[in-house]
């Protein structure tokens, strides 16, 4: 397993643990369709392992400036992470 995602500090970086999921899932699907990597790639070093790097260095984040609202069963609901 990867040592920083045992620790809470990733985390609480991002907000939370669906932010963090939404965030590296995003990030390692630019890398896997050709996007070159932020930090520096160790020999050996996995795609989440560099995705785990970026997001330690704030070279990726999530925004959370943008909403759109989606219509629930009446009500709305907000997401502040870009869908795409």
């Amino acid at each position: 397993m990867i040592e920083a995602l045992k620790h809470e500090t990733i985390v609480n970086k991002i907000g939370g643990r669906f932010r963090l999921t939404a965030l590296i899932q995003k990030r390692l699907v630019e890398l896997l369709e050709g996007s070159r990597p932020l930090v520096e790639r160790k020999p050996g070093m996995t795609n989440i392992e560099v995705v785990i790097d970026e997001i330690l260095q704030d070279k990726v984040s999530i925004d959370t400036e943008k909403t759109e609202t989606f219509p629930m069963r009446g009500r709305s609901r907000r997401l502040h992470e870009d869908d795409d």
